[in-house]
């Protein structure tokens, strides 16, 4: 199973939290890893995206079927975001779109084993995915990490 976290892109400030639009900065960086992965995922892959606007306007730029709910939102947990995505034993790959520090808790535990924090930049995607290192065990392996400073205009 493949598992990709995107973290949204710069966002505005905001006291409305849930409808906090992207920057300029923000847009321009959800082109450039939105150009990154579109040619390395396809139309089977679920892509799933927390409700607020700066999300969904990250996971736009794509410009694939996507679903949002509310369980990948601001308040949610790492334990909620992977049992919705099903990792790791779910049936199809998924994308997750969702927020700091929830996207850092995910990549902690899956690559320490642990629970614990990483920071993941704004607009970046963390790529895993689980393959049999032994006969009879899997492991995680993460693939990929980019952020928009890495990916060509």
């Amino acid at each position: 199973m493949e598992l990709i976290l995107w973290r949204h892109a710069d966002a505005e400030p905001g006291r409305d939290d849930a409808k906090r639009a992207l920057t300029d900065k923000g847009k321009k960086q959800a082109a450039k890893v939105a150009k990154w992965l579109k040619p390395r995922i396809d139309d089977k892959w679920l892509i799933l995206a927390s409700p607020t606007v700066r999300t969904r306007e990250t996971v736009d730029a794509l410009g694939m079927k996507y679903e949002t709910r509310l369980t990948l939102g601001p308040d949610s947990s790492a334990s909620a975001i992977l049992r919705e995505a099903h990792w790791p034993d779910g049936d199809q790959n998924v994308v997750v779109v969702s927020h700091q520090p929830i996207l850092g808790h995910i990549a902690s535990r899956l690559i320490t084993g642990h629970p614990g924090d990483m920071n993941i930049r704004k607009g970046s995607v963390w790529w895993f995915s689980t393959r049999m290192v032994d006969d009879d065990e899997a492991g995680i392996i993460l693939r990929a990490m980019i952020g928009a400073d890495l990916v060509d205009d």
